[in-house]
């Protein structure tokens, strides 16, 4: 059973893409807190930010494409109103 996606056992669950756009907006206003904080500790932390901003932004992508293939292959996912998954077995 997965805990934030949706799935047959979490029809209302989230889609990857949305979930990691929530997780990106936490992160750039995490980022903004410390922006003008120029201690050392302060300056690495916003670089590992931005590095992991750009691996979201990266899978973002990613999860929208696989989203786009899914519905022009089967049609919009009928999950959350309790229908089957379009991929995949049970």
């Amino acid at each position: 059973m997965t805990h934030f996606l949706v799935s047959d056992e979490n029809p209302d669950g989230h889609k990857l893409e949305d979930l990691l756009c929530d997780l990106r907006a936490d992160i750039i206003n995490r980022c903004s807190k410390i922006t003008s904080d120029k201690r050392p500790e302060a300056m690495a932390v916003l670089a590992n930010n931005i590095k992991v901003l750009e691996h979201l932004s990266e899978a973002i992508h990613l999860a929208t494409e696989s989203t786009k293939i899914l519905d022009r292959s089967f049609g919009p996912s009928s999950t959350a109103s309790g229908g089957p998954t379009r991929i995949g077995v049970k």
